[in-house]
């Protein structure tokens, strides 16, 4: 039957319509954002708002590293890569700390998406260059993807997992054809890609960890090194990017020298006598009172806490659920009762940290109070194979008085021990067959061990027997590898826009992946459900309750004993730079400082090194 020509002519529009729409979408951008919303910086912006774009060049930063390193090959499961070796690199976009999840152009002078998220098209900037004056191609592009995915770190294969395929459609231009439609999150990780020179790793074994430095096309190139001791890399004057947009005002030290120390005790006694200038600090009672020395009180140095409004993740004691004695949820649970935050805090940490109460915790993402009525539209179908409690409870860690008293939670956590079959006998807490409840913490951190120890104890007091197993960095990351563990501590870092690095962190498809961040052994058909559709989620709101409804059933699963947290980064540094008033959303921006004064001017004999170092 023939269609009457009005109607064709009705359908013909729309469809000439539906095709302006799309193209419209997929036009290349000079940024890529989540959801599709308005980046902050418009396409002709000059420089970020939180970097000094007249910032002077020169100067040297010295900065501390820990345990060494054996190899310049981060990319792959071996060795102990050296610290800041991305600086050699560039990434096809460049990820703004200002924002949530917003990428502008680097390598990628354009970056084009499909409507309907099925693709995406990087277009290389022409005047992207090795450090040798080789250009970027397309080429490298596809072979730097390539060798991550057959020789890389496992959570590559994971990240890429959803890539049907790699085209180089012409020199400068190189597209990801995706096996789904509506990944959101793919081109962003995409973006992220650091690209390898494929000319220079041609005869180069990818695959094995080396000390020879490599080529990139990033700000920086490594000057000399000694193995485990020190490495010091000089700024690339010439960089080819040095007057982008996303480039003015950063990487302003001509260069940046690492001092590698096997004890942050030494470290920090180091820093006071201003061997280093900058020291990021993690230890409560360090920042407290580790400081204190003439120089501080001269004001040649200063301590300065930065905002952190990063979600802070979770933190925690995490159970190795493939061991026999952790396959009981009771047994976590009682387990986690014996962990006395309170006292810690006040008696370890002067007060500095907060509990953590949820794996994407410091952020709006953070599951609290009951499930919402769009949470339950997801919980509801997994009802029965998820905890019951979910629907019922909110999740909370046990809480005591800081006294180091903890009857409370001890009989709580007898009851459920005695629900999961164990009892007491000759003052240990054994099974149905007289096995005593035992169990190995894998360590590589000296300072640890005073927050582990009191931990012990309340352990020891139930009849539990936890042996505290010290391991150098080496031995620690193999047994991780290897999942050769029964309980570790260990953090999931969260972005502010969660997505495909879910999967490497609780998936079944990652639990046998040797090097996966999945420690915990999950293999969960809910969570596996909770966490694709976090990865399809099609809104910043769909997002977040996706987030909260896993949020619920991790923390229910008792998966770990949650640690704590501190909201700000604890920075101090010799007063010899500067740094803009404004700070990035999302970091305290290192990269944008300068050097005002050289170290001569600033530290003196009178910083010599302490003969005594405080307790940590």
């Amino acid at each position: 039957m023939t269609r009457p020509l009005r109607s064709f002519l009705m359908h013909g529009s729309a469809l000439l319509l539906l095709g302006l729409a799309s193209f419209a979408q997929a036009a290349p951008q000079h940024a890529l954002t989540l959801y599709g919303e308005a980046p902050k910086y418009p396409a002709n912006f000059k420089h970020f708002d939180y970097a000094n774009p007249d910032a002077p060049k020169g100067g040297v930063l010295r900065l501390p590293g820990l345990n060494g390193f054996d190899s310049f090959n981060p990319f792959i499961p071996k060795g102990n890569p050296a610290d800041r070796i991305g600086l050699i690199y560039d990434t096809l976009t460049y990820h703004s700390p200002d924002e949530p999840f917003t990428e502008y152009g680097l390598l990628a002078e354009k970056i084009e998406k499909g409507a309907d998220d099925s693709y995406v098209r990087f277009y290389l900037n022409p005047k992207a260059r090795f450090n040798d004056g080789e250009p970027v191609t397309a080429e490298d592009v596809i072979f730097t993807f390539n060798a991550l995915l057959e020789h890389g770190d496992p959570m590559y294969r994971h990240y890429y997992a959803d890539v049907a395929e790699v085209l180089a459609e012409n020199p400068r231009t190189v597209r990801f054809d995706f096996k789904h439609a509506g990944n959101r999150e793919l081109p962003l990780i995409l973006g992220q890609l650091q690209v390898l020179p494929k000319h220079w790793w041609t005869g180069r074994d990818f695959s094995r960890g080396s000390l020879e430095p490599p080529l990139g096309s990033g700000p920086y190139r490594i000057a000399d090194f000694s193995p485990n001791s020190s490495i010091r890399f000089e700024r690339v004057k010439d960089w080819w990017a040095k007057d982008l947009p996303v480039a003015r005002g950063m990487y302003n030290f001509d260069e940046i020298r690492i001092e590698y120390f096997r004890d942050m005790a030494v470290a920090l006694e180091t820093f006071k006598a201003g061997q280093f200038d900058v020291n990021l600090e993690y230890s409560a009672k360090d920042w407290a009172t580790g400081y204190n020395s003439p120089a501080l009180r001269a004001g040649r140095f200063v301590q300065e806490a930065f905002p952190n409004r990063n979600p802070a993740g979770m933190q925690g004691f995490v159970f190795n659920t493939r061991k026999p004695m952790f396959q009981d949820p009771r047994v976590r649970e009682a387990i986690a009762q014996l962990f006395d935050f309170e006292w810690a805090n006040k008696q370890l940490f002067y007060g500095a940290y907060k509990r953590t109460h949820s794996y994407f915790e410091n952020s709006e993402m953070a599951a609290r109070g009951l499930p919402s009525p769009a949470e339950l539209k997801l919980l509801e179908p997994l009802r029965g194979q998820i905890p019951d409690r979910v629907f019922t409870e909110a999740f909370a860690p046990p809480v005591s008085d800081g006294s180091g008293i903890i009857r409370d939670q001890a009989r709580r956590a007898y009851q459920l021990l005695t629900e999961a079959g164990y009892r007491i006998e000759n003052d240990k807490m054994v099974d149905a067959n007289g096995n005593q409840l035992a169990f190995e913490f894998l360590n590589t951190q000296a300072n640890l061990e005073r927050v582990i120890l009191p931990f012990k104890r309340n352990l020891a007091e139930l009849g539990i027997d936890l042996q505290i197993r010290r391991v150098d960095v080496s031995q620690y990351i193999n047994r991780l590898r290897s999942r050769d563990f029964d309980m570790t501590s260990a953090i999931w870092p969260q972005s502010s826009s969660p997505g495909n690095e879910q999967r490497e962190f609780w998936h079944s498809s990652s639990a046998d992946n040797p090097g996966s961040r999945n420690l915990i052994g999950l293999r969960d058909p809910a969570i596996d459900k909770l966490v694709e559709g976090l990865i399809q989620a099609d809104s910043r709101e769909s997002l977040i309750t996706h987030t909260r409804a896993l949020d619920r059933v991790l923390l229910w699963g008792n998966y770990v004993v949650p640690n704590y947290y501190v909201d700000a980064y604890r920075v101090a540094y010799w007063k010899r730079f500067g740094h803009p008033e404004k700070s990035p959303l999302y970091d305290y921006g290192l990269m944008t400082w300068w050097q005002e004064k050289p170290i001569g001017e600033v530290i003196s004999r009178e910083d010599a090194p302490t003969t005594e170092q405080e307790e940590r």
